[in-house]
């Protein structure tokens, strides 16, 4: 259980929070909330231990193991499915000491492999495959390297690397920003199964209502504990800030009343004495805040330019790169009513047909017809990325603004968007992500776009920002092209819904709910097959059709081939490392049972010859001698199985078995002893 006991937090000067006092008790799953600043982040460092309270006393189970997902992932050479088995300490420490068996000894190696048992360590590697593919990396993403994926791919390879933590408490920060909404339905999936005490802070109602059984919210420098997911939480706060609105505005009601009795009878000697009473009641009186309510800020879209329609157009149209059709037979028009969703699993095409729409990427075949009247405002992560980190808010906005614009306008405008005194003239370098978000945000809508293109505009905003985001775009005039992984976001603001899978762009029949459905059943469907190995493992992200598998010529097949030879590998190496081991280690085990064999004869001669043998040194240097054999030996044959059981497991774990069957690997024997040479025979005197 987790202990707040009058717990105050402070960073540079500004009271976080003060004289906190809950429990948080195993097994909850609690999600932090409160604008940015707030203090979350603080708490955190708390829970973690990096951060000491200023006042009170934090305390949580000395023996509980606690996962954090850290921020940044920095570009290693490690391959990315050993990074994220690296996150279970214990086994990748055990890991790493048995690869190097000739500097420990037969009682070290022996206990390792116990506790490499016990820890489900020979399935770890299948685990951490599981992980990686829920999050939306190909099965041959696995063995590429961390620094070749991009910044948003490293936060995922992080999300996997945490959850592989065997961990008792799990402190999640955002980890919805960088994935798509089939990633988030499988992590919704495994956060609701885990066993563990959860901490997690995210600006997505739909995750949050999803996981949650407890919210805990900063406000007002009070850290306060709510029973119930998000839409609870929101609920029971709304009712309780109107009740403490009401006993404010009674109490302002009452103090009028005592003031103006003092007012009137203070000067009077026959009422004196009951104006005094009047005073030291009012002085009594704790003064009640009125009802603090965060004011999300609001913006909207300005009046589109001119439009005309249709305002854009793909007529048959193949979209991809020189080497890789991604989507093909695309017919799209764009009107200015259009309110368009593109759903889709991970690596269907969805960024690919929007920067196709956008004119950022070529079309393989097919017309792409625009309006003289087009006018596209796009945003995408690169969009932030391509900020002037020397330059201000203030003077970003003034170069595209017309110079008639006078400042107080584009201030104005600024601070609609939450940028307000010397933010507005402060370089963007220092920005977080969510400033640098509404940054290039702002830019987008004063251009008076006539189409709005938007690629996970919310990542990176909080709950107010996403709202009022939400409200803008269901007043906005022109059309709109979404994709994004808030599913409030899509069902408040679009109408049509379409689907980008299997090479295709097609209408989806079905709202949200059977979307989420459609992708579980894709999912499952994806991993039947995987696992029943009925296809070849495709590397591109495109599913391709029976067809067209069965259509793959000689030469293709043997590309494939030598890439699954190339893929498999690390495999066969691993294979006969344990077969090595096992080879150096089987003369030791002959040596040391033709050693037993001749000490049990000694023994038995020794048995027959002479009946009193307490007496004889002998003897006793015979038993001790043979005390020692069975020792090692026990040892010995102990390490022997365990390598051998991690090598046959190693060989029968998926996709492990498949090729194993493809190259013939078999399966090695256990070592027994013999019957009747488990014990020394026993000595009678």
């Amino acid at each position: 259980m987790i202990q707040l006991d009058q717990v105050s937090l402070r960073r540079g000067g500004r009271v976080l929070f003060q004289k906190a006092s809950m429990q948080i008790h195993p097994g909850w799953k609690v999600g932090l909330t409160g604008v940015n600043g707030a203090g979350k982040s603080s708490l955190f460092a708390a829970l973690l231990g990096s951060l000491t309270p200023d006042e009170g006393t934090l305390s949580r189970p000395q023996g509980w193991t606690v996962a954090h997902m850290a921020q940044e992932v920095k570009a290693l050479d490690l391959p990315a499915i050993d990074f994220v088995l690296s996150g279970d300490e214990e086994y990748w420490n055990i890991q790493q000491q048995l690869q190097h068996p000739e500097q420990l000894n037969n009682d070290q190696l022996a206990h390792l492999h116990g506790r490499f048992d016990e820890i489900h360590g020979y399935t770890a590697p299948a685990k951490a495959a599981q992980l990686m593919a829920g999050l939306g990396f190909m099965e041959h993403q696995n063995s590429l390297a961390v620094s070749s994926f991009s910044g948003g791919w490293r936060m995922r390879l992080n999300l996997a690397r945490t959850l592989m933590s065997r961990s008792e408490l799990l402190l999640l920060d955002e980890p919805t920003n960088h994935l798509d909404l089939d990633a988030i339905l499988w992590l919704e999936d495994w956060l609701k199964a885990y066993a563990g005490t959860l901490v997690l802070i995210s600006h997505d109602r739909d995750f949050l209502d999803a996981i949650t059984d407890h919210i805990l919210h900063i406000e007002n420098s009070e850290l306060t504990l709510y029973t119930g997911n998000y839409s609870t939480f929101e609920t029971t706060r709304s009712e309780r800030l109107a009740q403490h609105q009401q006993a404010y505005e009674k109490q302002l009601e009452t103090r009028a009343h005592l003031q103006k009795y003092i007012d009137r009878f203070k000067a009077k000697a026959t009422k004196a004495r009951q104006a005094q009473s009047r005073i030291k009641q009012l002085e009594r009186m704790q003064l009640l805040a009125p009802a603090h309510v965060d004011t999300p800020f609001t913006f909207s879209f300005r009046e589109p330019t001119k439009m005309s329609s249709p305002l854009l157009t793909l007529e048959h149209v193949s979209i991809g790169y020189a080497d890789k059709v991604i989507a093909s037979k695309i017919n799209l028009q764009i009107t200015p009513t259009s309110r368009i969703g593109l759903l889709g699993m991970n690596g269907a095409g969805k960024s690919t047909l929007i920067k196709s729409l956008v004119g950022e990427l070529a079309l393989l075949s097919g017309t792409r017809k625009a309006s003289e009247l087009l006018n596209i405002g796009y945003f995408a992560q690169h969009q932030m990325d391509a900020l002037d980190d020397t330059a201000s808010p203030m003077l970003q906005l003034s170069r595209i603004a017309d110079k008639k614009i006078s400042e107080a306008t584009l201030r104005a405008f600024l601070g609609s968007f939450g940028f307000s005194g010397e933010r507005m003239d402060t370089p963007c370098e220092s920005f977080s992500g969510g400033e640098r978000a509404r940054l290039a945000l702002a830019l987008i809508v004063w251009q008076r776009p006539n189409v709005l293109i938007l690629d996970e505009p919310t990542n990176h905003l909080d709950l107010d920002m996403r709202h009022a985001l939400t409200m803008a775009l269901q007043d906005y005039e022109g059309a709109v092209v979404l994709v994004s992984h808030e599913r409030q976001l899509i069902a408040s603001v679009c109408d049509d819904l379409l689907l980008v899978h299997a090479g295709q762009c097609t209408e989806f029949e079905g709202d949200l709910q059977d979307y989420a459905q459609w992708l579980r059943q894709a999912r499952a469907e994806m991993l039947k097959q995987s696992s029943s190995n009925t296809a070849p493992s495709n590397p591109s992200p495109v599913v391709e059709s029976k067809t067209n598998l069965a259509k793959v010529d000689k030469e293709a097949q043997r590309k494939l081939a030598a890439q699954r030879r190339e893929q498999t590998r690390p495999i066969r190496k691993n294979i006969e490392k344990y077969e090595a081991q096992i080879e150096k280690i089987q003369p030791r085990l002959t040596e040391i049972e033709n050693e037993l064999t001749k000490t049990l004869r000694s023994i038995m001669m020794l048995q027959e010859n002479y009946p009193d043998l307490k007496a004889n040194e002998g003897f006793l240097n015979l038993q001790n001698q043979l005390s020692q054999i069975e020792t090692e030996i026990q040892s010995s044959r102990k390490y022997y199985n365990g390598t051998v059981r991690d090598r046959n497991t190693f060989i029968e774990t998926f996709p492990n078995n498949v090729l194993g069957g493809i190259f013939g690997f078999k399966k090695a024997a256990f070592f027994d002893a013999v019957e009747g040479a488990e014990r020394a025979p026993e000595v009678k005197f």
